[in-house]
């Protein structure tokens, strides 16, 4: 069967966002002060074959956890769906 996760990799709260802050500078130059914080992060979309979703998501775990995400500075969340 095929997959595709869809994985989301963000700096954690408490490590200093500099393009975020440069975003949001940004935002307020150009008028748009609502903006209270701004965080940037990564959005990886991985295709991938396993037996069932349950294989998949040890995959897209151990990718996670081996290459895709710092795991010292970055969070990350999934969703995967059959394709």
């Amino acid at each position: 069967m095929n997959f595709r996760a869809a994985i989301d990799v963000m700096t954690k709260k408490e490590i200093l966002d500099p393009q975020g802050k440069a975003v949001k500078l940004g935002l307020n130059n150009i008028g748009i002060d609502a903006i209270k914080d701004v965080r940037i992060g990564r959005h990886i979309v991985v295709e991938i074959e396993a037996d069932n979703e349950t294989e998949a998501q040890q995959k897209i775990e151990i990718a996670c956890k081996k290459l895709l995400a710092n795991l010292i500075m970055e969070d990350y969340h999934y969703t995967i769906s059959k394709i």
